[in-house]
């Protein structure tokens, strides 16, 4: 990782949500799901302040790396039905060798719709999946 990658750097993510962020689509497998009303999913959400911190790190990063949600801490305060466009705001907040912190904030053009605290861990992405190789070549061997 880069020495730019430091405390106060922040970064706006700007996404239309379309009907298939609803909860419904979130697990179509879950008939809970499905009956529940057609706004932006948490789930969603959660995965949509991860991409703005995401997209925060990219220039900051070496080549081969690239970083894993560690810990989420998000409040979602309101409904948002498709159509409307999320901006959110994300700002690293630490970096400790390789955990970045970060608070995120999320509005829907009418009003705040979720906020809190996310981390990531910087990886280098060989090294990771040489990791996940072995996990799987060992769940194989404990199930065969």
């Amino acid at each position: 990782m880069k020495p730019t990658l430091k405390p106060g750097l922040t970064h706006r993510l700007v996404f239309p949500v379309p009907e298939n962020k609803t909860v419904p689509y979130l697990y179509p497998e879950a008939p809970a799901f499905v009956e529940m009303p057609k706004v932006f999913a948490t789930g969603f959400m959660v995965g949509l302040f991860e991409w703005a911190c995401i997209e925060l790190l990219t220039e900051h990063l070496d080549p081969g790396e690239g970083s894993l949600g560690i810990a989420v801490a998000f409040d979602h305060v309101a409904p948002t039905p498709p159509g409307l466009t999320v901006t959110v705001d994300a700002e690293c907040t630490a970096v400790e060798g390789r955990r970045v912190s970060f608070q995120v904030r999320g509005h829907d053009g009418v009003e705040a719709i979720g906020q809190g605290r996310h981390q990531r861990m910087i990886v280098n992405w060989d090294i990771f999946g040489e990791r996940v190789a072995s996990k799987a070549k060992m769940a194989g061997a404990l199930a065969g």
